[in-house]
Formats: C-alpha cells, sequence, structure tokens
C-alpha cells in the first residue's frame, strides 16, 4: 500500500484534506468527501457526545482535551462543514450554554487569556458565529495586546515582555480564520503580518537573541517533536502548516525547520507521533508514540508540496 493509499483508506476528515492538498481531486469531489464528516466517522462520534447542557464533558476548557474548546478544534480541523445542520445546532448549544471557567464570560465572547482567545476567534469565526458581534470584540482586543516584538503572550499582565510562541501561533490563527470569514482590514492583516515575522525572525523554534533552540517549559513536549492533537502547543510543523495556511511564500527562514520535518520521515515515507501531549480524547484515532500517524503524514506532506521539496 503507498502512502497515499494508506492516507485515503481511512476516515472522511483525513480523506477529503488528502484530496484536496495532495491528489488535486476535482473540487465536487472533495466537496462530497468532506460533507461525510458531519455524518461518519469521528467528526459525527464528537458531535455525538455533546452533553445535555450544551457542552463537551460539561465544561468550556476543562477537563483538558476532551472539553468544549479541544472538542471544537478537532471539529475545526477536521473540517466538518459549519453550515451542516448538525454542526450549526451543536454551536447554538455552545453559544447559548458554554461559559468560560474564568469569570463565567459567554463562550463566544471570550476571556482574558490571548492564547484562548485567539482559539475563540477561530471557533467563532469557522464556525459563523456573530463575527462582526461578539468575535469582532475580541479580534479588538488581541489588536491591542500584540507585543513590541510583533508576538503575543498569556503571561504579559504578569510581566512578560516578550511573545511566546505557544500563544502567538494561537492568535494567529484565530485572526487568519477571521479574515478569511469577514475580509478582513488592514489592522488585522499587519498585525498578523508582524505575528508572522516573530516566527519566522526566529526561524520557527530558535531564540532571536543567541540563535539557540527555545527549549519549552518541561512536560509541554519538544518543538521540533511533532505531535497531533496541539490544543494549544506549538511545534514546528503547526507553525509550517500555519503559514501553508495563510498563503506566505516560504523563504530562506523556513529552510532548516522543513528539512527537520522531512528528515523525520520513516523508509516507508509515513511519519510517526513523536508526542502525545492528550492523555484522553473523546475519539481514538488509532495512533500510538513512535508509531505512524496519518494526521501528521498528511500536515508533514502537505508543507513539503508547499516548500517545493516534495520530490
Amino acid at each position: 500500500m503507498t502512502v497515499l493509499e494508506w492516507l485515503l483508506d481511512s476516515d472522511p476528515a483525513i480523506r477529503w484534506q488528502v484530496m484536496r492538498d495532495l491528489t488535486d481531486a476535482p473540487a465536487d469531489e472533495v466537496a462530497a468527501e468532506r460533507a461525510r464528516v458531519a455524518h461518519e466517522g469521528w467528526g459525527a462520534r464528537l458531535l455525538a457526545a455533546q452533553g445535555a447542557d450544551g457542552q463537551w464533558s460539561g465544561g468550556a476548557l476543562f477537563p483538558e482535551w476532551i472539553s468544549t474548546t479541544y472538542t471544537l478544534q478537532l471539529l475545526q480541523q477536521f473540517g466538518v462543514v459549519p453550515t451542516a445542520e448538525v454542526v450549526r445546532d451543536a454551536v447554538a448549544r455552545v453559544r447559548a450554554n458554554s461559559r468560560w471557567e474564568h469569570d463565567d464570560e459567554p463562550y463566544f465572547e471570550g476571556e482574558v487569556e490571548p492564547c484562548i482567545n485567539g482559539r475563540a476567534v477561530a471557533l467563532g469565526a469557522y464556525f459563523g458565529v456573530d463575527v462582526e458581534g461578539p468575535v469582532r470584540g475580541i479580534v479588538n482586543r488581541l489588536l491591542t495586546e500584540q507585543m513590541e516584538d510583533g508576538g503575543w503572550n498569556c503571561e504579559q499582565e504578569n510581566g512578560s515582555t516578550r511573545g511566546s510562541f505557544d500563544t502567538t501561533i494561537n492568535v494567529l490563527e484565530g485572526l487568519l480564520e477571521f479574515e478569511r470569514r469577514t475580509g478582513g482590514d488592514a489592522e488585522i492583516a499587519a498585525a498578523r503580518s508582524c505575528g508572522q515575522e516573530y516566527l519566522l525572525k526566529r526561524r520557527l523554534f530558535r531564540r532571536l537573541s543567541t540563535g539557540e533552540p527555545i527549549v519549552p517549559n518541561k512536560g509541554d513536549g519538544d518543538w521540533l517533536q511533532l505531535s497531533f492533537p496541539n490544543g494549544w502547543h506549538y511545534d514546528i510543523l503547526r507553525g509550517l502548516d500555519y503559514l501553508r495556511e495563510a498563503g506566505v511564500a516560504p523563504d530562506e527562514r523556513v529552510g532548516e525547520a522543513i528539512s527537520i520535518v522531512e528528515s523525520k520521515r520513516g523508509a516507508d515515507g509515513r511519519w510517526p507521533l513523536e508526542h502525545a501531549h492528550h492523555d484522553r480524547l473523546l475519539v481514538d484515532f488509532g495512533e500510538r508514540e513512535g508509531e505512524p500517524s496519518r494526521w501528521i503524514t498528511l500536515h508533514s506532506l502537505r508543507v513539503l508540496r508547499w516548500a517545493g521539496r516534495d520530490g
């Protein structure tokens, strides 16, 4: 079985993305496969797991990995069609019932930490929740919180003066999704451009001051270890895949990170799951640390294609 056959022999959540990003299948065939995500496999199982309170596992952010935020993130990464009736109903129940643990704020109005608010923007924009109302309010807040170096940091209120890769990638993904939904404006585009430069100047994993690789907090995993799902965590593949999604032209500053990703491909052409941040998920992808991962293989192949290194 070739790598593409292996990827296609999977859930609709992966298949439609392989068809679009790696095989250039006709748009109508891609759309038909994508439409299955809400009704079959992993996507359908996640939607069915929503609680009577309109949340997943009873919370907005907690318990980690199985709560509302992490589940909506997975549904977005699966590419579930946001206008499907079952999806619209699920999101309406989140909007009506879910509140952040921070101070009981309504879910799509966000809370105070930019790493969380970036995800709230991405989810609100993707699922089409009143983007020029509460979601736009979160965007406006994030624009005021961008730091001098172009990044964002959840620890800014505690005195941090430098951006954080983890926070910055969450905000960038949120702003990109908001621009897709609304068309954006010059201020958002400028903020996103500065945030991208924050990553690129550091070659996606190095300190600007010394050039040494940045070591994340203990227990968070190495940024050179490839993971899925990421939740709020950064790694180089997530950074590269964001740049690809954003339409950034690859230059020499991404070359080292791309070579590292390329070097992780096994002799069978597949990439392993190197680090699992999660201890549990509401669906089982059948992937374990050290074993081939369809998600990481898909993301790696499309990043190499974007960089012109797909062979």
